[in-house]
């Protein structure tokens, strides 16, 4: 009997399904997700389009947060 293929995630799917992970999946703190989603950032794609600046501009979002995103 013949085997059946084992379709592997090509490279292009892995960083697909980690661009559309949630804040939350990557390991930030809860409240660094919550005043992301208050500014319409849920995804990892979502974060990477927004500049350094972007990010400080959102109300409790200082510099340890900041370095927190980094980290994740």
């Amino acid at each position: 009997m013949p085997r059946i293929p084992y379709k592997s995630l090509t490279q292009s799917d892995e960083l697909s399904e980690k661009l559309e992970m949630s804040t939350a999946e990557i390991g930030l703190s809860v409240r660094t997700t919550n005043c992301l989603e208050e500014k319409g950032i849920f995804t990892v794609h979502d974060l990477l389009n927004c500049t350094r600046a972007d990010l400080l501009s959102i109300s409790n979002f200082g510099e340890k947060t900041l370095e927190e995103v980094y980290k994740s």
